[in-house]
């Protein structure tokens, strides 16, 4: 298994594809449409990460830094190769890349029936932040 930067090309349908079928906590929407994804790439192409086995993705992150604070999204694993770490690698490469960066500060989302997701992120040293509510707004 090897972590790389992903390549918009080779990647961008068997990434979408692997979203699809993560089964609690991740939904595929406008912001993950192709045109999306390309404006995404614009500004830190370093951030998307995928995990390749044999030539498969089975695993992705993407990471997100504003200058001020980061954000990670659709950390995702393939459920037949769960459990072995790959999770875990994507998070500190993306972490590191982050931090390279300056960012001091980072956030992530978890819907609240991801009960995994918690107690991964939480394992990891992530807090939860009891008293914050995630606003959203869509402009299309």
């Amino acid at each position: 298994m090897k972590i790389r930067q992903f390549d918009f090309a080779a990647d961008y349908e068997r990434v979408v594809k692997l979203w699809e079928t993560i089964e609690i906590g991740m939904r595929v929407g406008p912001s993950d449409a192709p045109d999306e994804i390309k404006k995404k790439l614009e500004r830190d192409p370093d951030l998307f990460l995928v995990a390749e086995n044999k030539n498969e993705i089975v695993g992705s992150i993407i990471g997100a830094f504003d200058g001020r604070r980061g954000m990670i999204y659709h950390l995702a694993v393939r459920s037949d190769f769960r459990r072995r770490g790959i999770g875990q690698a994507l998070l500190t490469e993306v972490e590191k890349r982050l931090k390279a960066k300056g960012c001091i500060k980072c956030l992530l989302i978890v819907t609240d029936d991801n009960d995994g997701a918690k107690h991964f992120y939480h394992e990891r040293g992530w807090n939860l932040l009891p008293d914050d509510r995630v606003f959203s707004k869509m402009f299309v």
